[in-house]
Protein backbone atom coordinates (compact mmCIF):
# COMPACT_ATOMS: atom_id res chain seq x y z
CA UNK A 1 0.00 0.00 0.00
CA UNK A 2 1.09 3.28 -0.95
CA UNK A 3 0.47 6.41 1.40
CA UNK A 4 0.59 10.17 0.34
CA UNK A 5 -0.31 13.13 2.26
CA UNK A 6 -2.76 15.74 0.94
CA UNK A 7 -2.54 19.19 2.20
CA UNK A 8 -4.36 22.65 2.22
CA UNK A 9 -3.03 25.96 2.44
CA UNK A 10 -5.37 28.85 3.04
CA UNK A 11 -2.70 31.53 3.62
CA UNK A 12 0.44 30.13 1.52
CA UNK A 13 4.02 31.92 1.75
CA UNK A 14 6.10 30.66 -1.13
CA UNK A 15 9.21 30.70 0.70
CA UNK A 16 8.39 29.51 3.67
CA UNK A 17 7.58 26.54 2.17
CA UNK A 18 10.56 26.19 0.46
CA UNK A 19 12.63 26.72 3.71
CA UNK A 20 10.91 23.91 5.09
CA UNK A 21 11.85 21.29 2.27
CA UNK A 22 14.46 19.58 4.32
CA UNK A 23 12.29 19.17 7.33
CA UNK A 24 9.47 17.28 5.11
CA UNK A 25 12.72 15.79 2.98
CA UNK A 26 13.49 13.87 6.51
CA UNK A 27 10.17 13.35 7.61
CA UNK A 28 9.42 10.56 4.28
CA UNK A 29 7.55 13.55 2.33
CA UNK A 30 8.20 13.73 -1.21
CA UNK A 31 6.65 16.90 -2.95
CA UNK A 32 4.46 15.15 -6.20
CA UNK A 33 2.12 17.90 -7.14
CA UNK A 34 0.62 21.07 -5.76
CA UNK A 35 -2.44 22.97 -7.12
CA UNK A 36 -3.58 26.58 -6.71
CA UNK A 37 -6.66 27.79 -5.76
CA UNK A 38 -9.21 30.37 -7.33
CA UNK A 39 -9.39 31.54 -3.64
CA UNK A 40 -5.74 31.64 -3.61
CA UNK A 41 -5.39 28.76 -1.33
CA UNK A 42 -2.92 26.34 -2.42
CA UNK A 43 -3.17 22.38 -2.20
CA UNK A 44 -0.14 20.11 -1.48
CA UNK A 45 0.35 16.33 -2.33
CA UNK A 46 3.32 13.75 -1.25
CA UNK A 47 3.96 10.93 -1.04
CA UNK A 48 4.71 9.16 2.62
CA UNK A 49 7.63 7.13 3.01
CA UNK A 50 7.11 6.52 6.97
CA UNK A 51 3.54 7.50 8.07
CA UNK A 52 4.80 8.05 11.94
CA UNK A 53 7.51 10.89 10.73
CA UNK A 54 4.84 12.80 8.64
CA UNK A 55 2.42 12.64 11.58
CA UNK A 56 5.33 13.48 13.48
CA UNK A 57 6.06 16.04 11.64
CA UNK A 58 2.44 17.69 11.20
CA UNK A 59 2.34 17.67 14.84
CA UNK A 60 5.55 20.13 14.52
CA UNK A 61 3.96 22.18 12.51
CA UNK A 62 0.71 22.76 14.22
CA UNK A 63 2.73 23.38 17.26
CA UNK A 64 5.09 26.22 15.82
CA UNK A 65 1.73 27.89 14.59
CA UNK A 66 1.78 27.83 10.85
CA UNK A 67 0.35 24.60 10.09
CA UNK A 68 -1.92 23.88 7.32
CA UNK A 69 -5.63 24.28 7.27
CA UNK A 70 -6.62 21.09 6.29
CA UNK A 71 -4.22 17.52 6.30
CA UNK A 72 -5.82 14.39 5.11
CA UNK A 73 -3.84 11.17 5.15
CA UNK A 74 -4.69 8.85 2.18
CA UNK A 75 -3.94 5.11 1.51
CA UNK A 76 -3.85 3.78 -2.14
CA UNK A 77 -6.50 0.62 -2.83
Amino acid sequence: MTHQLLLRFDSFDPSAFDADAEARGQAGLTLLQMWREGTGAHWALFSVNDTDKAKSWLSKETGLGHPPSASHMLETV
